[in-house]
């Protein structure tokens, strides 16, 4: 799939649109991010679709069909594949580590990675909220600064995109500042996610 100028336009524009949502956006005094009670590990390892994304410069290049592939190594470690389809086409990726801290609460670290490369750590990938069928989950960490909206399926629904919007408000998080990660076989827009 190649991308047009229109393609390079609509994320200039989700990105235009974020960046005046966070210069007028009223800071509220936010709860700390919760993890959910239970993580059967078990369960989440496997393969997970972004559907959307806080933008960040790791992902800025990612056009569409964003993945996190998670490997059980023992009971504290966690192999973290990520990978996603470049504006050029090209399928880029980074391998990584995650460290059990607490039952929904991470610490990930890749190699080479700036601040990000002790496998020790705070956690800064805390599963806030898990859908009871482990189809899709809501990630961030306690700053908000990242956020990740993970799905089973690279599709879903008005229905589910109406959940996800209020999972993500009531985590505290401006849904307008999240941008959706386009999927081949889903939504194909990036646009913030108070607009699905």
């Amino acid at each position: 799939m190649r991308w047009s100028r229109h393609g390079v336009r609509g994320l200039a524009a989700a990105f235009g649109a974020a960046a005046g949502a966070l210069l007028f956006a009223t800071p509220a005094a936010a709860a700390p991010l919760t993890p959910v009670p239970e993580l059967d590990v078990n369960r989440y390892v496997g393969q997970w679709y972004q559907l959307a994304a806080n933008p960040a410069p790791y992902n800025i290049d990612c056009a569409r069909d964003t993945t996190a592939f998670y490997t059980l190594l023992d009971e504290r470690n966690v192999r973290v594949e990520n990978s996603c389809t470049t504006f050029t086409g090209d399928r880029r990726g980074i391998t990584g580590n995650a460290r059990v801290n607490d039952t929904a609460a991470l610490h990930v670290s890749f190699p080479g990675v700036p601040f990000q490369d002790s496998l020790d750590g705070p956690s800064n990938y805390i599963v806030t909220h898990l859908a009871d069928d482990y189809s899709w989950a809501f990630v961030g960490d306690p700053s908000r600064i990242s956020g990740f909206v993970l799905s089973r399926s690279p599709v879903v629904g008005d229905d589910a995109w109406r959940e996800i919007r209020n999972v993500v408000e009531a985590s505290g998080y401006n849904s307008c500042l999240m941008l959706t990660s386009p999927t081949t076989e889903g939504l194909q827009e990036i646009k913030p996610l108070c607009t699905v």
